[in-house]
Formats: structure tokens, C-alpha cells, sequence
């Protein structure tokens, strides 16, 4: 297992930017591991927001695509989440997980984005 903690939540007006950050710790197998951003709003399930490979592949949800961006820095462990032209919908929990071999390997604790004019 590996313990993860996302930072960088807070609240913005539309069209402004947030980079969260997740750093883990604990594992001696970070740059192995699929990093995946997840959110949750209130009433709605958890949904995939992006993730990258151990070679730094990206993958996004239509709904971001073009405005977030997934990084990650191995020497850092940590995984990055840009998110630009923030709209009130992305307003969410957002949550920070690794994989391997198609399990999950650990979940951060959540950091709240609001976006509010």
C-alpha cells in the first residue's frame, strides 16, 4: 500500500486555475504505478477525471480535456492535476489513487475544489 496526500484544493472564480498535487509516500514502487485523479460532487458517483502511466501516457474525461492537465515527477513522487478555465461544475472532491495490475494500491484523503463567482 501506499499513502497518498492530494493538496492544492480551494475555492476560485470561474475561468481561474488550481493545481492540485498528490504526493505519496510510503512505497518504494511509485514510478510503476498508474496515478489517477478522481472527483466526487455531491449526489453523483465518483468519476475519473485523468490518470498517467509509469511512461507518462495521459488519458482525460471529455469534460476536461483540453483544460487539465495530469503530470507526474518520479523524483518527487508526486502527481500533478492542472486545471485551467475552471467552471462550476468541476466543483468536486477530488481524489488522488494509485494502481497497479489493475488494483488499487491507495487513496488520498480528498481535496475540496469549489468554483463559485
Amino acid at each position: 500500500q501506499v499513502q497518498l496526500v492530494e493538496s492544492g484544493g480551494g475555492l476560485v472564480q470561474p475561468g481561474n486555475s488550481l493545481r492540485l498535487s498528490c504526493a505519496a509516500f510510503g512505497s518504494i514502487f511509485f514510478t510503476s504505478y498508474v496515478m489517477v485523479w478522481y472527483r466526487q460532487s455531491p449526489g453523483k458517483q465518483r468519476e475519473l477525471v485523468a490518470d498517467i502511466t509509469s511512461g507518462g501516457r495521459t488519458n482525460y474525461a471529455d469534460t476536461v480535456k483540453g483544460r487539465f492537465t495530469i503530470s507526474r515527477d518520479n523524483a518527487k513522487n508526486t502527481v500533478y492535476l492542472q486545471m485551467n478555465s475552471l467552471k462550476a461544475e468541476d466543483t468536486a472532491v477530488y481524489y488522488c489513487n494509485a494502481k497497479s495490475y489493475g488494483l488499487t494500491r491507495g487513496w488520498g484523503q480528498g481535496t475540496q475544489v469549489t468554483v463559485t463567482s
